[in-house]
């Protein structure tokens, strides 16, 4: 859906401008999207480069799978069409926490190519970097901390990314870790290097 169903409705804009706010605020908003199987180390990076940057002296977040899926979309299963929804979501609100000046990250394994491609068309161009946590999905499955790919195996699980059902990984991500190879420490610091080099810190 591309237009809101209410038409009785008008976009207010704020009284400064793009620019102004990066100037008082210091700093500039983005959105870090983490792609990647379930244990690829989406959130665990995520949670890395958060650390770093606030104690840096940004102001960052993480917008984490699970934890959404507590709240905004507790009412969203698994199925193909609830996964689009749900990523059309975050991504709506991503674009807001960056228009506030938010180095936003979202670890979340947005299976769908298009859904993250539609995520990367709410920013302006260069404020979205795409990282892909690649990682075999032996890795992931020895991993498997929630116990998730044991289930799933099991049949107890249904539609699970990777196993009953798919992940197009990305095709010209910002940035792709092998997390099944580095540690989350040399990860976090190649996603560090990539936002410094490309003036968003």
């Amino acid at each position: 859906m591309k237009e809101p169903v209410s038409k009785n409705i008008t976009w207010h804009h704020g009284k400064l401008t793009d620019e102004e706010r990066v100037k008082c605020l210091n700093q500039k908003g983005a959105v870090v999207w983490f792609t990647g199987l379930s244990a690829s180390g989406k959130s665990t990076v995520a949670r890395e480069v958060e650390k770093a940057l606030v104690e840096n002296g940004f102001h960052a977040a993480v917008l984490d799978g699970d934890n959404i899926r507590h709240g905004l979309n507790r009412d969203l299963g698994f199925s193909p069409e609830h996964r689009v929804e749900n990523i059309r979501r975050i991504g709506e609100v991503a674009k807001l926490m960056a228009a506030a000046n938010v180095i936003t990250l979202t670890a979340f394994i947005s299976p769908y190519r298009a859904d993250r491609d539609q995520a990367r068309s709410l920013l302006p161009k260069g404020l979205f970097v795409e990282v892909f946590c690649r990682a075999s999905i032996e890795a992931c499955e020895k991993r498997d901390p929630k116990g998730l790919y044991k289930k799933a195996r099991a049949g107890e699980i249904k539609e699970f990314t990777g196993i009953s059902a798919p992940y197009e990984p990305p095709e010209r991500p910002e940035i792709v870790l092998a997390t099944d190879q580095e540690s989350v420490e040399e990860s976090a610091r190649n996603v560090l290097s990539y936002l410094s080099g490309h003036g968003i810190i």
